[in-house]
């Protein structure tokens, strides 16, 4: 991309010396060459649910950010009529459209991907968009298991593209300023990080297997997961709650409060030990097939002995603290306490009831959390666009190596609470230590040709 914006910046303005003017181009239309030159061309691959917030951030960025959205990509055909018809809506353009996401790695035009699809998918996806030069953002967590976040990191400093992981809150203002009052020991040494995911989830039924819809490329949706029949209730969305394609609430919202705990703890390594335990609890198993707990608790501990706890409820819960939180974090040190909910946060000292310190009010009200979330969500992919820019991995706020160490923690959790026992881990090799059926569930078996390579 800078090579064809050098070629055509010398192309038109000729060797040294000779003047725009004197080419027969004017001041506007030489702007305007330059301009189309500057965009950044995006597809968006993955455009149901949480995709269809990519597509409308990537249109808002259509004149501030001259990003365009040329593609869509998604292997259920059945959604590309919505989603076109809002872009164009949006910017006046008809985006092409691909079921293949190969495809749109050919594409010489494009120069960044937008990941919204399942878990399993995400490394192999990243993997093969980086080895095609283009810069990418992904959902989280990166990857579905340990094996394949390592891969991610090496393809992203192989190809020298910025990979950003889509943990929003790096980019709320509110976040990072509570991260910074713990780092600077507003409540003294933070010892234990507590992240909880409260959101209860009925049961989503159960269905005999079937054949694909005629619009779903059923053997691309199943990728790098064994092959199974078709059956409707473990495809969209239902996805999370099965092994070979998701990762359970603790690695679908989890992740979020989990990276939230780590920044916290400010913890740049991998924890030395892991137990998790929980059950699928409420819901009739005759009458749901889950696989995957919609109650668990886990506990970290770091080389330091410093703490991190994570509790996924899945059924009728109360909420936790003084905020009320149930999407949140709470963190302990040697001088007080610091609770976070979504955006707002407060702290208190010792055994006060008052806060002392804390994020902005609008007025007398609390600040709102759904606005400030969706500003995140556009700030988060908006800083992607500003270092595919600068061409610096230090000017993204999520590094794909810092997605990998957060998104680390619930595959870890899931390895102890599948295999029922707590766990010892080595972080400098990312193996269990002495423990081989462990180190199985550090990678999977991949069903060919969708192979996340050891050497990327």
């Amino acid at each position: 991309m800078t090579k064809r914006r050098e070629f055509i910046k010398k192309s038109v303005l000729g060797t040294a010396g000779i003047a725009i003017g004197g080419m027969g181009l004017s001041p506007k239309t030489y702007a305007s060459i330059q301009g189309a030159n500057d965009r950044i061309n995006v597809a968006v691959i993955g455009i149901r649910g949480q995709g269809g917030s990519h597509i409308n951030n990537f249109c808002a960025m259509k004149d501030s950010q001259n990003v365009r959205l040329k593609t869509i990509c998604d292997v259920d055909e059945q959604f590309f009529e919505q989603r076109s018809k809002t872009i164009m809506d949006r910017t006046g353009v008809t985006p092409v459209t691909e079921w293949d996401m190969r495809r749109v790695f050919d594409d010489k035009e494009i120069d960044a991907v937008s990941f919204a699809i399942p878990n399993h998918w995400h490394a192999l996806g990243t993997i093969w968009a980086c080895q095609a030069g283009k810069h990418v953002y992904i959902e989280k967590p990166c990857c579905h298991n340990v094996f394949e976040g390592r891969k991610m990191v090496e393809a992203a400093r192989r190809y020298n593209v910025r990979v950003q992981t889509g943990f929003q809150n790096r980019s709320s203002r509110n976040v990072i300023e509570a991260m910074k009052f713990l780092h600077e020991g507003g409540i003294g040494d933070v010892y234990l990080a507590r992240a909880l995911c409260y959101k209860p989830r009925d049961s989503f039924g159960i269905a005999p297997d079937g054949t694909p819809p005629s619009t779903l490329h059923y053997d691309m949706w199943l990728g790098p997961a064994p092959y199974r029949p078709y059956n409707e209730k473990r495809v969209h969305y239902n996805w999370h709650w099965f092994w070979d394609t998701g990762n359970g609430d603790t690695g679908n919202q989890g992740p979020h409060q989990f990276d939230i705990a780590r920044w916290g703890l400010n913890k740049n390594e991998h924890p030395v030990s892991v137990f998790s335990m929980g059950g699928i609890y409420g819901i009739d198993p005759k009458e749901c097939e889950q696989e995957t707990p919609n109650t668990q608790a886990s506990l970290f501990k770091y080389s330091d002995g410093k703490v991190l706890e994570f509790e996924t409820r899945g059924r009728y819960t109360n909420a936790e603290s003084g905020l009320d939180v149930r999407i949140g974090n709470m963190f302990l040190g040697t001088e007080g306490y610091l609770e976070l909910n979504g955006n707002t946060w407060k702290a208190y000292r010792q055994r006060e009831n008052e806060p002392f310190a804390g994020s902005p009010e609008r007025g007398s009200q609390k600040v709102d959390i759904t606005s400030t979330r969706e500003e995140n969500v556009s700030n988060h992919p908006t800083n992607f666009i500003e270092a595919i820019r600068s061409g610096k991995d230090e000017d993204l706020h999520c590094h794909i190596s810092e997605g990998f160490l957060s998104s680390a923690l619930p595959i870890l959790a899931n390895v102890s609470y599948r295999l029922g026992r707590e766990l010892a881990f080595d972080g400098a090799n990312e193996k269990f230590v002495k423990d081989n059926e462990a180190n199985k569930m550090l990678t999977r078996v991949y069903r060919k040709p969708y192979v996340v390579p050891k050497e990327v």
